[in-house]
């Protein structure tokens, strides 16, 4: 079909909700003025593992404004899991305040409701809470290491015989690579306003998959799903951790079916590090062999980690190592060791940002033993297919991502012997990684409800998809656009509201393809229908105006639907790309400046520039993130965080970052979809931070295996073997 129309697809145009986010119209979860709403506050526990012993409300409860303190005592019977280390989900339930059994430091133990935000916060730091401590509580990685399991059978995966590799290689690399604890921040506070009314749920909640919330409310109170709504039509960020339903939502709905009122909930900033999920610490050891000309023959990629001692997640470390390179004999292994810390979630690119690292870092230490441009090396080892599943790839453009960005760059200046690209105080280093991220595809519904007004159609979309931030509003109305051929400002978008048709919501990648070929599908069924209602020929240019005249309707409604072919099925469908860091460290102080990026990226169809840009934009920061500062600290005597507020979780600044050129391949991918949409939100953070040591060791000779990277470290390092003094 021949589309005229310059504000469909693969435009860069603003944000459609701009204006409205300006303006301060756009409503988050905490903003909804619904009334005669009161307010609710966690309290937290104040050890690692015990029981409560006793709880004194009284002065809490004499507090003006104070109509409820909810504890273990009196809190309303739920839904609690059927078996001990539950597998964590984006659907799970969420049973709080059901026991006087504490797990971690920072649990929640009570809920106070008073008719003010303040009233609330001041009662709830007079309730009283006496425990019995168990001095057997886990909170020391180091000396826990015994006690680590093998969570399921897929933990341990393998081909070919790692050491016959082995003992083919004529060189060996074999280090281990450590990433922290992080969390995920988004700027929006964790929020939401629940009403109990009826038997019925409404719930104004900070959720990046909508439909899942639904469920987890349903299923922890043991009500039907259809008597559960829930609205999160603008989200402040998310990165993973809004991704299932947390505790403060179940405490605001059970408090609000308590005393018959709404009730509003905000996590605080401090409770964002007990109570919202985080990146657990992964411990990574890689061991790889190679030829001399540069030919992989082994890769063994085994990461220890932590989950909490009532529920379970693995990061899952080792997926690039299982597809990125072409190697024949290969093991990956994830063990766990539960802990009296909060149960971990996804954060951005989960596995992925932690396990590029370490394999990226383990390639470029190889490259430096073979003498070989660690460019090259990557380039030789490619594969176009993917060895873990045994599947061709849809379409694999890494070599390219590599090649151009070198040249963007302009790799061919890198000096191959570290220390000896100098000016003045700086120490230069190059550094490069390769990237993948998967780019999965769900079912997913639509509607378009089309009106006539004064000769021009005016369409309206709904879904329950999300807007984490990522510009979904904006690529799904130019998707509308493209495929009703009508402007965008003819375009209405209603999202994130649980009485819409459901769709996976925003999370894994995989909600640009979705959201959008959902919504194309209801635009080509629309206007099918219009056609075959006046025996229009399927294949006859119309406008959607003229068939509505035609069929003599003022408004018109259709729905569509969306989901993976069968020949998706049968390919490895990911996205691809690569990053160069220019880093300068000044060689007396450890001080260091990332001063360059290049990312390039093979994403499919990119709806929109400018959206897409802004989503690489924030990976690459992340990425820096991970290596400049970020890092969460457990206090090992009481299992409390040490970082506990911005003022000492460190993120990166505008002066922290460097000066960026990315880069989108063309790339026709319909195995994807019908329409080659692939994810980015998540390939922008991966490898990032390869990069960037592997630049640091270019420059210093000294490599750092353990995130984040400080001056002290740089200082404190000695130089690789091999590295001239």
């Amino acid at each position: 079909m021949k589309k005229s129309n310059k504000t469909g697809i693969g435009n860069a145009i603003d944000r459609v909700e701009g204006h409205l986010k300006v303006m301060g119209k756009a409503k988050y979860a905490s903003e909804y003025p619904i009334k005669n709403k009161v307010y609710g506050q966690g309290i937290n526990s104040t050890i690692a593992k015990g029981t409560i012993t006793s709880i004194d409300t009284s002065e809490a409860e004499k507090q003006e404004g104070v109509l409820k303190v909810i504890t273990y005592k009196n809190a309303e019977k739920l839904k609690t899991f059927d078996e001990e280390m539950v597998s964590i989900a984006t659907d799970t339930i969420a049973p709080v305040l059901q026991s006087n059994q504490v797990h971690y430091y920072g649990e929640y133990v009570g809920f106070v409701v008073a008719e003010t935000f303040e009233q609330a916060q001041y009662a709830a730091r007079l309730v009283k809470f006496e425990y019995e401590a168990d001095p057997s509580a886990v909170i020391d990685f180091d000396k826990s290491r015994s006690k680590a399991y093998k969570p399921n059978e897929k933990s341990d995966y393998s081909r070919g015989n790692l050491d016959q590799g082995i003992a083919e290689a004529d060189e060996v690399v074999e280090q281990t690579y450590i990433t922290p604890i992080e969390h995920h921040h988004p700027m929006e506070l964790h929020a939401a306003i629940v009403s109990w009314e009826n038997g019925k749920v409404t719930a104004y909640a900070s959720q990046q998959i909508v439909e899942d919330a639904t469920i987890a409310i349903s299923a922890t109170f043991q009500i039907p799903t259809k008597d559960v709504r829930v609205v999160s039509a603008f989200v402040g960020g998310g990165f993973g951790s809004k991704l299932n339903l947390e505790r403060h939502v179940i405490m605001a709905t059970m408090a609000s079916k308590m005393i018959n009122r709404p009730v509003q909930v905000t996590v605080t900033r401090t409770q964002m590090f007990t109570n919202t999920g985080m990146r657990q610490l992964n411990e990574q050891k890689m061991k790889i062999g190679a030829k001399k000309d540069g030919t992989l023959t082994a890769l063994s990629h085994e990461t220890l980690s932590h989950t909490s001692t009532n529920q379970e997640f693995q990061e899952p470390c080792g997926m690039v190592s299982k597809m990125l390179y072409n190697v024949a004999n290969a093991t990956v292994k994830d063990r766990l060791i539960p802990m009296n810390l909060q149960t971990p979630f996804a954060m951005r690119a989960p596995g992925e940002a932690t396990g590029s690292f370490a394999l990226e870092s383990a390639m470029d230490e190889m490259a430096w033993k073979l003498k070989m441009d660690p460019l090259e090396f990557r380039i030789k080892n490619d594969t176009q297919q993917d060895l873990h599943k045994n599947q061709p790839f849809s379409s694999r453009l890494l070599v390219e991502c590599l090649r151009i960005g070198a040249d963007k760059f302009g790799w061919k200046d890198r000096k191959d012997q570290p220390g000896t690209n100098q000016k003045g105080n700086w120490l230069i280093g190059y550094g490069v990684s390769a990237a993948s991220r998967n780019s999965p595809y769900q079912k997913t519904y639509a509607k378009v409800i089309l009106t006539l007004e004064d000769g021009k159609v005016m369409a309206k979309v709904q879904m329950d998809a999300t807007d984490i931030g990522t510009g979904s509003y904006t690529i799904i109305a130019q998707t509308a656009s493209e495929y009703l051929d009508i402007p965008v400002n003819q375009i209405t978008v209603e999202l994130g509201d649980s009485d819409f048709p459901v769709t996976p919501g925003s999370g894994g990648s995989w909600g640009a393809a979705s959201f959008s070929n959902g919504v194309r599908s209801a635009c080509e069924n629309a206007i099918a229908k219009l056609k075959n209602n006046r025996n229009v020929a399927g294949d006859k240019e119309i406008s959607v105006a003229k068939l509505m005249k035609m069929n003599k309707l003022k408004t018109f409604e259709s729905e569509g639907m969306a989901e993976p072919s069968a020949e998706f099925k049968k390919h490895s469908v990911f996205s691809f790309g690569a990053n160069f860091s220019e880093v300068w460290v000044d060689k007396d102080t450890g001080m260091y400046r990332i001063k360059r990026m290049v990312n390039v990226a093979s994403a499919g169809k990119v709806l929109n520039p400018k959206t897409a840009y802004g989503q690489i934009i924030g990976g690459l920061t992340m990425g820096a993130g991970m290596v400049i500062a970020e890092q969460t600290k457990v206090e090992p005597n009481f299992g409390n965080f040490i970082t506990r507020s911005f003022a000492d979780y460190h993120v990166p600044v505008n002066l922290d970052m460097a000066n960026i050129e990315v880069v989108f391949l063309p790339e026709e991918d319909k195995i994807a979809n019908k329409m080659g949409i692939k994810g980015i939100g998540e390939l922008g953070i991966t490898s990032v931070a390869a990069s960037i040591s592997n630049a640091i060791f270019n420059a210093t000779g000294k490599r750092m295996r353990e995130l984040p990277i400080t001056p002290e470290k740089l200082i404190e390092a000695g130089l690789e073997p091999g590295v001239m003094a």
